[in-house]
């Protein structure tokens, strides 16, 4: 495989687990924002998805950010009858945000951010293995 093509592919990949890991973190920021009235949505869970792009330049298909959407999940409800945002029953809609998800889509954002900083690395080193070799 071209060494450029393996950085462009690698470089993409943490681009995008980078911009997966800005959604995990905007939802555990949110996991406890409720509404200010009864009538008014608690912070819905935020979802990314990808695809892959063609990079002409380097002409290899890369991963890209493809939507980010909302999760449709119901959302959970707590008795507590003095929020502002309770209802007639003294219910309050929380957000859709389960922390244990969350956590996991974390590792394994983090996990393949570094799997693909270690290509990376790794390509480097042969390029900078090569370039010795072409000085000798």
């Amino acid at each position: 495989m071209n060494l450029d093509r393996a950085l462009a592919v690698s470089a993409a990949g943490m681009n995008t687990q980078s911009s997966r890991l800005r959604v995990v973190a905007e939802n555990i920021a949110n996991r406890d924002s409720t509404g200010t009235a009864p009538d008014v949505d608690p912070y819905r869970r935020r979802t990314i998805t990808f695809t892959q792009q063609l990079d002409r330049r380097a002409g290899v298909h890369v991963p890209v950010a493809r939507r980010v959407g909302t999760d449709p999940g119901e959302f959970p409800l707590r008795h507590d009858p003095s929020h502002p945002a309770a209802d007639a029953n003294g219910y309050v809609r929380l957000p859709n945000v389960t922390s244990l998800i969350e956590l996991s889509d974390m590792r394994e954002a983090q996990r393949s951010y570094n799997a693909n900083l270690a290509v990376m690395e790794t390509t480097r080193t042969m390029l900078m293995r090569a370039i010795e070799a072409l000085r000798q």
